[in-house]
C-alpha cells in the first residue's frame, strides 16, 4: 500500500512540476531556463533585459551583477519588461508557486532539473535609493496593483539559514515601505 501511495505522490508531483526547454529573449539574446509548476511556465532566472528608455539598474550600479542577479526594476518598468508571449505573474501565481515549493530546498537548487526554480538572492533598491540584502533576499514584483503608489511583491528571505517565503498584503502597506512602486526588485516572467 505504501508503494502505491508513493507512486501516486510522485506521479502527481511530476504532473504539476515539469522541466521545459530554454527560452531565448530575441530582444537581447539572453537565455532563460523555464520550469512549469501547476500548469504555469516560469522563467527560472531573473530577467536581464534593459527596457528602452529606462535606467540601467544593477545592484550597486555594477553591470557585472546583471549576469548573476539580473536587472532591478521599478514596478512600472517591470510591467513592460517581459518579452512578447510572457508577462509579469500575479500574486496568486506566486502563492501557487510557493505552495508547490513549501519547505523544499528546490527554491535555490542549481541545475536544470524539474524541481529547480533557481532563486537568485539579488537584493533590492529601496524607495530612498539604497541597495540592500544582496545574497540575503530576493524580491519579485507581481502584476497585482494596490493603488497608484503601491503594488504587491513576492519575497524570499534567508533568516538564520532558513528561507522565509511570502507575498505582501495590501494591509501591510501602512507599516512597511516594501510595496512602493519606486522600489526596484527582480522580475520573473510567466508564459501567457
Amino acid at each position: 500500500m505504501k508503494k502505491i501511495i508513493v507512486l501516486l505522490a510522485v506521479a502527481f508531483f511530476c504532473m504539476n512540476l515539469s522541466a521545459q526547454d530554454k527560452f531565448t529573449d530575441s530582444r537581447d539574446g539572453n537565455t532563460y531556463r523555464t520550469i512549469t509548476v501547476a500548469g504555469v511556465t516560469w522563467m527560472a532566472g531573473n530577467l536581464k533585459y534593459i527596457v528602452p528608455g529606462s535606467e540601467k539598474n544593477y545592484f550597486d550600479n555594477d553591470p557585472n551583477n546583471a549576469h548573476s542577479y539580473g536587472v532591478l526594476y521599478d514596478w512600472k518598468t517591470a510591467m513592460k519588461a517581459c518579452p512578447d508571449g510572457w508577462r509579469l505573474p500575479t500574486g496568486e501565481e506566486f502563492r501557487t508557486l510557493a505552495g508547490n515549493f513549501e519547505a523544499d530546498e528546490a527554491w535555490s537548487r542549481k541545475g536544470s532539473g524539474p524541481v529547480s526554480f533557481d532563486i537568485m538572492l539579488g537584493g533590492m533598491q529601496d524607495h530612498e535609493g539604497t541597495f540592500t540584502e544582496m545574497d540575503e533576499s530576493a524580491y519579485f514584483w507581481t502584476a497585482t496593483e494596490y493603488n497608484e503608489n503601491e503594488a504587491e511583491y513576492f519575497s524570499y528571505i534567508v533568516l538564520n539559514s532558513h528561507p522565509v517565503v511570502d507575498v505582501s498584503r495590501e494591509t501591510d502597506a501602512q507599516d512597511i515601505h516594501g510595496s512602493e512602486k519606486v522600489n526596484k526588485y527582480s522580475v520573473r516572467c510567466v508564459k501567457n
